[in-house]
């Protein structure tokens, strides 16, 4: 992201553009992973808010589009058949938490300060809600949005909404540790782990998700890339997946 001097905020221009990256690095199979990062001093201030003041005085159905343009954002960040890492640093606010919980992985300097803001401007962070409830869990969530209140790198780790925090100097050499364990995985299975996860939910383990996930590793282990693993660990050789 790269609007440095508004914090990295986005309005309708970078929504789409953030749509328009992951849709084509999704297809892309050269690609193996994505780091999402903002320039400057901030991940993400969330939304502009020259455009929530647009918002305001829209219509209901201006207003309705724009909210699924946003919401068809995230989605694409979160179901992309590639693993995404989200590199915070500075602010996360509003929808750049939202951000940060549509990704797989989301790593922090030790500086960087959360908040889920929207209440504070008389609103509700509805289109992130789900993302952020699926990373911390609902109590977590939902007493950041009633507070707005902004916590630190520490406890965005405690809760979930990241999972690794590091001083500033070595966030990038973390990426980077992450995106090294991810390339020695086969790249199909990375994206079956993001299918099959998607469709799981915290409970019950019904006999649908049996039959699920018995069909999916059936299904998996009959691949060309599962037997060029299983070739090459036999063989004691890196798969042919795996930059020497």
């Amino acid at each position: 992201m790269a609007r440095p001097a508004v914090y990295n905020a986005f309005n309708e221009t970078m929504i789409g553009e953030l749509a328009e990256a992951f849709d084509q690095l999704a297809a892309d199979p050269e690609v193996r992973a994505i780091i999402l990062a903002g320039e400057g001093k901030a991940f993400s201030a969330g939304a502009d808010l020259q455009w929530m003041q647009r918002a305001s005085e829209a219509s209901l159905h201006w207003n309705l589009l724009d909210a699924r343009r946003f919401a068809a954002m995230l989605a694409r960040i979160e179901s992309c058949p590639k693993p995404t890492i989200a590199r915070v640093q500075g602010l996360a606010l509003g929808g750049g938490v939202g951000l940060a919980c549509a990704c797989d992985i989301a790593v922090a300097s030790s500086d960087a300060k959360f908040a889920v803001s929207e209440a504070r401007f008389g609103i509700l962070p509805a289109v992130i809600g789900p993302y952020v409830t699926n990373a911390v869990g609902k109590r977590h969530a939902k007493r950041l949005a009633l507070t707005a209140s902004r916590i630190g790198a520490e406890e965005a780790l405690a809760i979930g909404l990241v999972q690794r925090v590091v001083p500033a100097e070595e966030l990038d050499a973390a990426v980077d540790a992450f995106v090294g364990e991810l390339l020695l995985n086969g790249p199909n299975a990375l994206g079956e782990i993001k299918t099959l996860f998607g469709q799981l939910e915290v409970g019950p383990i019904t006999p649908e998700v049996r039959e699920l996930t018995a069909q999916t590793i059936s299904r998996v282990r009959g691949t060309d890339e599962a037997r060029e693993g299983f070739a090459a660990f036999l063989q004691k050789r890196p798969a042919a997946w795996v930059n020497p």
